[in-house]
């Protein structure tokens, strides 16, 4: 992980080198802003984003166990074998029946669809409110996408979410940990200097996956349901994001 951690919204975050890219090509991304053409720009900062590190976030539902193990021992990629350890500690726990732990794990759509959902860990590169409707299942259900989104069963899905508590998980991910993100990292950037010119781009707010376990060092805060900034996510906090009229 580099030394500085970039949010992609916030120019005051970008270091000089990034900088000095951007600026080289301020002729050409006036042109670009205004007239919408190629992402030529992109290209250009494209290979500068694949070095860095921004700040994402993850909404989820995790139990305080499961909390205080990812501040000791970092972010782990989901699998049916994660899935699993999960389920067994909530046993332990005395928080789940093994019955229910087994209907469950067999209910996991990564017995389907492991190629395209197992060894990823999901973010999303803007913070997004608590109540948008893009994140309120993540935050109501236990164990993620790979254990709720295919139960079928009335008294499971109101077991899950029963456990646990709503959690935001900011990180700061390594674009070089990620499956080519960094494109998507260069057009935030891009939008976000072409501000400073008077241009009126879309913020690009971009979904990532890292590809690989991280350390505890990554995980920059856990923001829990009853906390200040919970509550005040993309509404405040970070200080220097502002939900734009489309948001």
């Amino acid at each position: 992980m580099t030394d500085k951690l970039i949010d992609v919204w916030n120019i005051d975050t970008f270091d000089a080198a990034l900088l000095a890219e951007l600026q080289a090509g301020e002729k050409v991304l006036r042109g670009y802003m205004i007239t919408e053409k190629k992402n030529l720009l992109e290209r250009i900062i494209m290979p500068a984003m694949e070095k860095r590190t921004i700040r994402a976030w993850h909404y989820t539902r995790l139990t305080d166990a499961e909390a205080a193990l990812l501040r000791t021992k970092g972010i782990y990629l989901s699998t049916l074998d994660t899935i699993r350890i999960r389920l067994d500690m909530l046993i332990s726990e005395g928080l789940l029946s093994a019955h229910a732990a087994d209907a469950l794990y067999a209910a996991s759509p990564f017995h389907e669809q492991n190629d395209v959902r197992s060894n990823r860990f999901s973010m999303r590169s803007h913070p997004l409110p608590i109540d948008d409707c893009g994140v309120t299942s993540l935050l109501e259900n236990w164990g993620g996408e790979g254990v709720y989104s295919s139960l079928q069963d009335v008294d499971l899905i109101e077991l899950v979410t029963r456990i646990g508590r709503p959690r935001v998980i900011e990180v700061a991910i390594p674009l070089s940990a990620t499956d080519g993100h960094y494109y998507y990292a260069a057009k935030a950037v891009v939008a976000t200097f072409g501000l400073t010119l008077g241009c009126e781009p879309d913020k690009n707010a971009f979904d990532l996956c890292s590809m690989q376990a991280l350390g505890p060092e990554t995980v920059l805060n856990i923001h829990t349901e009853g906390d200040p900034n919970f509550v005040a996510l993309a509404r405040g906090y970070p200080a220097s994001f502002t939900l734009s009229p489309d948001d």
